[in-house]
């Protein structure tokens, strides 16, 4: 037998099991067991042709089978193969690209640590992997984090406190209570001010001897080239498909590494791509998943400690890259699961027919990644605000009320949230079809009725409705800004999350 490994965001389609076992066979008979068994995963591993969606990866072992002999590869007994969709051989030593650049390498002779410093960073000074030379490196050196979130708070704190002398932030978003559980760089005294203010006082306490830039704007393509050119390493702590892409493509373009993370429920996400030295992130998704296929953490949920992990590796990896020490994470991914306690690693290969680092490449510039995503890079359900859709027929909370008032007549409405969800708190007259078992449980609903659709802030509920309407239900209409809405304008008891 084959032991599949299957991934946090796959686990509902499986009965909620980490592994299931298959006959041996080839890489395409065990995948074709598998959705036989499970026929609603079929959809998220396959597109309409029958391929393998681009989005998707599966590995024998620690090896990509598209570069073993692809879906022919012979998948023996007692072997492991993994599914690894999108969430989120090293160097003895690795340096940055301008590292042996002469008027580089002057302007860093010039750095001098004062007896402050010294004493700050003894610990390094005193490791011969670091030393002065290296301590000097860091703080001639420069990183750019898009985002000071989850991913983006632990890593900016070390990279302070290891003395990285430049340190840049984009973003834009302001803290929320909803962060704490995990945005370690935000207190409580900081709800409602941007992220940036909270995180540049929060940096600059635990280092005075640093610079920090802020960027309140949104990364975009008209702004990433300009705001990644002065810095030597980016870290991607971004959330969503859009931005991931766009950084990417701008660390290639600028020939900058991009030190990637990503994290859903208990699981996490860990590599450094750098075209120059192995692969881009494009080399491992060419593509990304279509719009609604993968949840968002404020749909999933995270494990608080979950990003500090990840956040502390990515921090890690941007050090050694400054510094010119140690073995990155190029051409390697790096995933961690937080129930298990269990680290893996698997090789990443460059895509010599990649678009942007292949050898003929068709990316020559910033393209338009919400649309190349088909998503906005704002998920409205990650930041509560109402997800109205000109394409989705819509019902306000305050007429949903009235129509609840007068017994729902000719109507039914439903919830697509997750259980957890419900727990936490629901509306009269609901009932429960998560979104995910939508496709198995039409048998449940009329066609002859109403449908009204409500989620946490209309966004999953939304794309409920299309998926229905597309089934053959015409009535249908999405509660416009779901329960949160419903929260503020009709039961302000209502617990919020």
């Amino acid at each position: 037998m084959v032991t599949i490994r299957i991934p946090t965001p796959l686990r509902p389609y499986v009965g909620g099991s980490k592994e299931v076992t298959a006959e041996a066979g080839t890489v395409d008979s065990v995948l074709a067991s598998l959705v036989y068994r499970y026929p609603d995963l079929k959809r998220h591993l396959f597109n309409d042709a029958g391929k393998l969606r681009s989005f998707v990866n599966v590995y024998l072992g620690d090896e990509d089978v598209r570069h073993l002999q692809g879906f022919e590869t012979p998948v023996p007994d007692g072997a492991q193969l993994s599914i690894v969709p999108s969430v989120a051989g090293g160097r003895p030593t690795i340096a940055l690209a301008h590292e042996h650049d002469d008027e580089a390498e002057g302007a860093r002779e010039e750095v001098r640590l004062s007896n402050a410093e010294i004493r700050r960073y003894s610990r390094h000074l005193i490791m011969p992997e670091v030393g002065m030379q290296g301590q000097k490196k860091l703080k001639a050196g420069s990183v750019l984090l898009v985002g000071a979130g989850g991913l983006g708070s632990p890593a900016a704190m070390y990279l302070a406190a290891a003395g990285v002398g430049r340190i840049g932030i984009v973003d834009f978003d302001t803290v929320s209570e909803s962060n704490l559980q995990r945005q370690i760089i935000h207190g409580q005294s900081a709800v409602g001010k941007p992220k940036l203010e909270s995180a540049k006082a929060r940096l600059l306490d635990i280092n005075p001897f640093i610079r920090v830039d802020g960027f309140e704007e949104p990364l975009t393509s008209q702004n990433a080239l300009r705001l990644f050119a002065d810095y030597d390493v980016i870290v991607d702590g971004t959330d969503n498909f859009p931005t991931r892409y766009l950084v990417n493509d701008a660390c290639v373009l600028l020939g900058k590494p991009n030190v990637y993370g990503s994290i859903f429920r208990f699981e996490g996400q860990a590599s450094v791509f750098w075209a120059a030295r192995g692969p881009c992130y494009r080399c491992l998704y060419p593509e990304p998943p279509p719009p609604g296929l993968v949840p968002s953490c404020a749909e999933g949920g995270v494990l608080g400690v979950l990003p500090g992990v990840i956040g502390v590796i990515q921090a890690t990896e941007a050090i050694k890259l400054i510094a010119g020490i140690g073995e990155p994470l190029v051409g390697r991914l790096m995933l961690y699961d937080a129930l298990d306690m269990r680290f893996r690693e698997l090789k990443l290969r460059k895509d010599p027919d990649c678009p942007i680092c292949g050898a003929h490449r068709t990316i020559h510039a910033l393209i338009d990644y919400e649309a190349f995503c088909g998503m906005p890079a704002i998920d409205p359900d990650s930041t509560g605000q109402s997800a109205s859709r000109p394409d989705v027929p819509e019902i306000t909370v305050t007429e949903l009320r009235d129509r609840i008032a007068a017994g729902l007549p000719g109507a039914i409405l439903i919830d697509v949230r997750e259980p957890q969800e419900w727990e936490i708190a629901h509306l009269p007259a609901a009932r429960l079809i998560p979104k995910g078992e939508l496709p198995s449980r039409l048998g449940e609903l009329s066609q002859t009725d109403e449908i009204l659709v409500h989620c946490r802030s209309g966004a999953r509920s939304a794309d409920a409705v299309l998926f229905l309407r597309q089934m053959g239900f015409k009535k249908v209409k999405n509660v416009k800004g779901g329960i949160l809405a419903w929260a503020r304008e009709v039961d302000p008891s209502l617990p919020v999350y």
